[in-house]
Parts: structure tokens; sequence; C-alpha cells
């Protein structure tokens, strides 16, 4: 049944969940798609319904798919202004189902993952944007010391550390060298910012296709997949979440050649000032913001492809989504100003 043990889980949840069935209780799961990280499943369990999320099989790199920080977060945030599911059960026991696991309430809604939002109205578009501009000024709101996340990383030096780590895991990789990341290997460091002391939780992967929206309304209900997350500068996740604005639609659902005024989308500048609106205050995005996350989301499609030739990733589609690396490199050179390949970027109207 699609990667889990039927015996086992039931087992494991009839001693968690007892009041919500037995031996004779109905038991159904599924996987689902789209996810390149954490295998994730559906779980019905008698009348509950449940998220099942679990680190891959096979080798992962050291400090990946951190589904322990993942599930301390959802805890500490529950309550708070940002909006995430509950989450009930860690299991730590990777001899339970094979990796460690842990289960969260299932929530209703809409995940998109194509950032043209097709279908949709262009007054829905917007603001759906928006609340997603909205929700990320209330994550970098939250104060760590008052939700006993004051330890959940180091509070200053964000950006020098996630450039060692981000440059050691593509170094580490068995596979081919971009020459895009080699150059932005030099120019990151280069171009820093000075760290001015501004510190909040930091999603580490905070992107339309990472929320959950109300069924009906343009709203988030839910913010998913926070294993990246830690105490960092809140500008990583603003760079971050304007990633499609720099990208086109066959690069994982961007909308750079788009018309963004036809299709009700903000422009780039309008969303980064609705986020600072509603935000504490934060310093401008610049360019090494924007291509430093670029330049990550290329080492994670880097760690996608090598999982694929390995065969662990927990996407089929990681096989085709791996030379996205290149693609999201040479973007990152491109939000640098730098020179280097050049890749489709006409506008076209839909």
């Amino acid at each position: 049944m699609s990667g889990l043990d039927a015996t086992t889980l039931r087992d494991w949840l009839s001693r968690h969940f007892p009041e919500d069935g037995g031996p004779d209780a109905a038991l159904a799961f599924e996987p689902i798609s789209g996810g390149q990280s954490n295998p994730t499943y559906f779980v019905n369990w008698g009348a509950r319904r449940l998220v099942l999320r679990r680190k891959p099989t096979g080798p992962i790199l050291p400090g990946a798919h951190a589904i322990e920080r993942e599930f301390r977060v959802l805890r500490a945030l529950d309550g708070t202004d940002v909006p995430v599911p509950r989450a009930l059960v860690l299991e730590e026991d990777a001899e339970v189902l094979g990796t460690p696991f842990y289960v969260m309430e299932r929530l209703e809604g809409r995940v998109f993952s194509d950032c043209a939002l097709p279908g949709l109205s262009p007054e829905e578009r917007r603001a759906i944007y928006l609340s997603v501009a909205e929700t990320l000024a209330r994550l970098h709101a939250v104060r760590p010391d008052a939700v006993g996340l004051g330890d959940y990383g180091r509070p200053s030096g964000y950006f020098e550390r996630q450039l060692r780590r981000w440059s050691a895991q593509y170094a580490r990789s068995p596979g081919p060298r971009i020459a895009a990341l080699d150059q932005l290997m030099e120019w990151l460091p280069a171009n820093m910012p000075a760290d001015n002391g501004a510190v909040s939780i930091a999603h580490g992967d905070f992107r339309l296709g990472n929320m959950m929206f109300h069924p009906t309304e343009p709203r988030v209900i839910a913010v998913l997949d926070w294993e990246l997350s830690t105490l960092g500068h809140p500008l990583a996740d603003l760079g971050f979440c304007v990633m499609p604005w720099q990208t086109a639609p066959d690069e994982y659902g961007g909308i750079l050649s788009l018309d963004h005024a036809a299709l009700g989308i903000p422009a780039r500048e309008e969303f980064v000032a609705h986020y600072h609106a509603h935000a504490r205050p934060t310093p401008e995005l610049t360019l090494f913001h924007r291509a430093f996350a670029l330049f990550r989301f290329a080492v994670i499609f880097v760690g996608i492809a090598d999982r694929a030739r390995a065969g662990s990733a927990a996407s089929n589609e990681a096989a085709e989504l791996g030379p996205l690396a290149e693609r999201f490199a040479i973007r990152a050179v491109q939000a640098a100003g730098l020179d280097g390949p050049d890749t489709r970027a006409e506008t076209r109207k839909v």
C-alpha cells in the first residue's frame, strides 16, 4: 500500500489514537503527489483524518529532511496568528515504519502548484497573492522567545551560515558541476549585505506551493512544509517568495513571461510593498537576497537529481525536475545582474 506497512501502521495508530478505532477500524492511506522531499500521505483512521510525513529511505545529506524540527515549529506556532495544521504525534523510532515520521491534522483546502493560478479570476489571484504576503508578515512578527523557539537557531549571521551550508551541499553532490552555481559561489559572499541584526522564524521554503488556501475564499489557512525552518533573516523568506516573478512557467511554475496585469497578479514590487506594509520594520529587498534565494533553490534541485539517480527520491517526477538546477542557477545569475546564459523571458498575454 504505497510504501507503508498497513499492519504496523494500524498497531501504531491503535496505541496513539485508541478512541478512533481498534483492530477492526477502517484504515486507508494514500501518498500525496507533488512532494520532492519528505514522503507524505493522507491517512484515514476510523473517523479521524490525518496527514503522515516521514523521512525518505536511503542515504540523505546531513541536516536534511528534519521532520523533528518541522514538528517542533508546528507545535510552537499553534495558537499564534500564523495558520498551521495541528501537529499531533512525533515518532522518532525508525523501526516503526522504516524512518521517523509524525502525524498532523488534515485540513480541507486548496493547494496551487502553478503560480499563474489557472481557473481563477483576476480578483481571486490578486487576493491570494496579497494573502501570502500578509501571512509571511505575520510569521515574521512572531517573536521566537515568546513561543519557545529562542534556541531554534543562531540569531545572527544567517546568510553567511546559509551560504556555507548550501555551498557545502552542492560541493558534496556526486552530480556534474554547474557553471552558473560556481559563479554564484564567488559572487554571493562578496556581495552579502552587512548583518543588521533582524531575526525572525524563517520558514525556509515560503512559496505558493507550500500554502493551503480556504476551499472557496482567497486566503491562506495553513503554511506547510517546515523542514527547512530555523531562526533567520526575514529577507531570506521574502527573497524566496518572489522567485516566481524571476522564473518562467516551465521552471517550476514561475510567472516571468506572463502578463501579470491581465492575470490580476500583483507586480513583484507591489507584492514586496504589501509585505512591508504589514511586517515589522524590515530592510529593503536587494539583488543579493533575490539571487541567494534562486541559488539555494538550485542546490535543492541538485539534491533532487542526486536522489533520483540513487533511486530514493520522494516523487517519480524527480528525474524530470533535476535539470531545473541549472535553469535556476542561470536565473540567479540574471537576478544578480551578472553576465550569463540567457533563457526565455519573452512577455506573452494569457
